[in-house]
């Protein structure tokens, strides 16, 4: 099963900066372990545009979609058997990378 793995800074309280070659080296493992399908950091909020095509015309607002002290700093998209791996896996992430996880399955 695949599932979507996210990790979530913090404006107020934000992760350690330095941790590049721990997380290149969980990220080996993952490889490894046949774990890994796909990973990226994302750039600042700042960087953001919402696109809402739903009306008549197409809407562009810069900014997240939602104002928030903690926001989607990255992404992985995990293959793990179940979801006890997933949450193991994500609690070293977690401890590698110095901030929050959220862990979804794909459908």
């Amino acid at each position: 099963m695949r599932y979507l793995v996210s990790v979530i800074d913090d404006k107020s309280n934000p992760g350690s900066t330095d941790r590049g070659p721990a997380i290149s080296e969980f990220n080996e493992r993952l490889i490894a372990e046949g774990h890994w399908v796909f990973a990226g950091g994302l750039a600042g909020t700042d960087t953001a545009t919402v696109v809402d095509n739903r009306g008549e015309r197409a809407v562009f607002t810069d900014g997240p979609f939602v104002e928030s002290k903690e926001y989607l700093a990255g992404v992985w998209v995990w293959e793990a058997p179940d979801l006890d791996v997933a949450l193991e896996l994500a609690a070293e992430a977690s401890k590698v990378c110095d901030r929050k996880i959220e862990v979804r399955p794909f459908l």
